[in-house]
C-alpha cells in the first residue's frame, strides 16, 4: 500500500509500505479521503508540533473515513463494505482522567498520526489502516464521504463548545478562521448563540466563517474597521488561531466574569497572557483539547446538515501530497484540504 510519511530529517514522501497485520479485536479500513490537519502541516513544515517531535518515520493523518474491508477474529464491527469513520484516539481507560470521564486527556492515549510518545503512533494518510472495532462508527446512510471526513475537526469543535458552556443568546467572539473557527462558528450558532464574530487576518477564511454561520466577520488586522463590533464586550470567546496576539484580544474583550476558550495551540515556550486583567475581571480561562464522544454527535450533526461545505475547499490524489500540503498552507487560498487515497 502508499502512505504519506513525515521523515525526522525533513521532507515528505508518498512510499510503500506494509500493511499493519490485523489482530483480534480490530477493523481493517480501506481509507478513502483525508483530511489535512494544522498539526500534519507542522509536522510537514517544523518537523513538531508543540513539544511533540518526529524522531522516526511517521504516516501523517487522523482525520479519514472510508470503507470496512477486513475484521480481526472477535471483532464486533460493521460489515465487510459499510462506509465508517475512524475515530482517532485509544485512551487507555485505566488512569484517573479517564475514570473521571475525561478521556479525551488521558495522558497514555494513542492518538492517530501523533509524536506524542515513541514509538510514535502511525497515522491515517494510508490506503489500508487497521485501528481497534471501538474506534469505528458506521455513518448514516444520508452521509457522503466528502462531509463525513469532518467529522474529527468538528468533534474538536463541539467539545469546544461544550467547554464555553451554554452559548444561548449570547455574544460570542471567534479569533481565527479556519477549519476549526469555521466549524466552532457552525457549532455556536446551531446551539443559539445570538451573534458569533469572526475575526482573522484574511478575507478568504472570514469569507467562508460567513458561509458557517458568523453574524459579522472582522479583518483582526484593521483595528478600525467595524469599530461598532468592539463596543459592548463579548460573553464569551474562543481563541481558535494559536496566535498569541490572538489570545490577548479574547481577554481584552470579554466582559467581567466572562470566559476564554483556549483552543488553537500556542508557540512552543511561555507566552505573555494579560494576567492582571484575568484576575480584576474574573474570568474564566478554560482549555479545550481533542474530544472524545462529541465524535457521535459531530457525526450526527453532519447528517443533518450543518452548513459546513464551504469548508473544504481542495482534493487532491495521494500522489500530489506535496501540492496540497502546500496549498494547505496557504491560508488566502484554502481552507480545509482533502487527500483521495484512491487515486494513489
Amino acid at each position: 500500500m502508499r502512505a504519506c510519511v513525515v521523515h525526522p530529517a525533513g521532507g515528505l514522501r508518498v512510499e510503500h509500505r506494509s500493511p499493519t497485520p490485523l489482530g483480534a479485536g480490530e477493523v481493517t479500513v480501506a481509507v478513502a479521503l483525508g483530511g489535512i490537519c494544522g498539526s500534519d502541516l507542522h509536522y510537514y513544515r517544523h518537523g513538531r508540533v508543540g513539544d511533540f517531535t518526529v524522531q522516526e518515520p511517521m504516516v501523517l493523518g487522523h482525520e479519514v473515513v472510508g470503507h470496512v474491508t477486513a475484521l480481526g477474529p472477535g471483532s464486533e464491527g460493521p460489515a465487510v463494505g459499510t462506509p465508517v469513520a475512524v475515530h482517532p484516539a485509544t485512551p487507555c481507560d485505566r488512569c484517573a482522567d479517564c475514570a473521571a470521564g475525561h478521556r479525551n486527556i488521558c495522558a497514555d492515549t494513542r492518538y492517530l498520526g501523533s509524536a506524542a510518545r515513541t514509538p510514535h503512533v502511525q497515522g491515517g494518510f494510508s490506503q489500508l489502516v487497521t485501528v481497534p472495532a471501538a474506534q469505528i462508527r458506521p455513518l448514516p446512510p444520508q452521509l457522503d464521504l466528502r462531509r463525513a471526513v469532518l467529522a474529527e475537526p468538528l468533534s474538536v469543535a463541539v467539545h469546544a463548545a461544550n467547554r464555553a458552556g451554554d452559548v444561548t443568546g449570547r455574544r460570542v467572539l471567534v479569533t481565527g478562521a479556519g477549519p476549526i473557527g469555521c466549524l466552532v462558528t457552525a457549532v455556536l450558532r446551531h446551539r443559539g448563540a445570538a451573534e458569533v464574530v469572526v475575526s482573522d487576518l484574511l478575507d478568504t477564511p472570514l469569507s467562508i466563517a460567513t458561509a458557517s454561520g458568523a453574524t459579522r466577520t472582522l479583518r483582526a488586522d484593521d483595528a478600525g474597521a467595524d469599530s461598532d463590533a468592539w463596543a459592548e464586550p463579548f460573553d464569551i470567546a474562543v481563541e481558535a488561531s494559536g496566535a498569541p496576539p490572538a489570545l490577548r484580544t479574547c481577554v481584552e474583550r470579554v466582559r467581567r466574569g466572562g470566559t476564554v476558550v483556549l483552543l488553537g495551540l500556542l508557540p512552543p515556550g511561555e507566552v505573555p497572557l494579560l494576567g492582571n486583567i484575568a484576575v480584576t475581571r474574573e474570568l474564566n480561562l478554560r482549555g479545550a483539547f481533542r474530544f472524545d464522544a462529541e465524535f457521535d454527535e459531530a457525526i450526527t450533526l453532519l447528517a443533518q446538515g450543518l452548513p459546513v461545505d464551504a469548508i473544504v475547499t481542495h482534493t487532491f490524489p495521494l500522489a500530489d501530497a506535496h501540492a496540497a500540503f502546500d496549498i494547505a498552507h496557504d491560508r488566502a487560498v484554502a481552507s480545509k484540504v482533502l487527500l483521495d487515497l484512491t487515486d494513489a
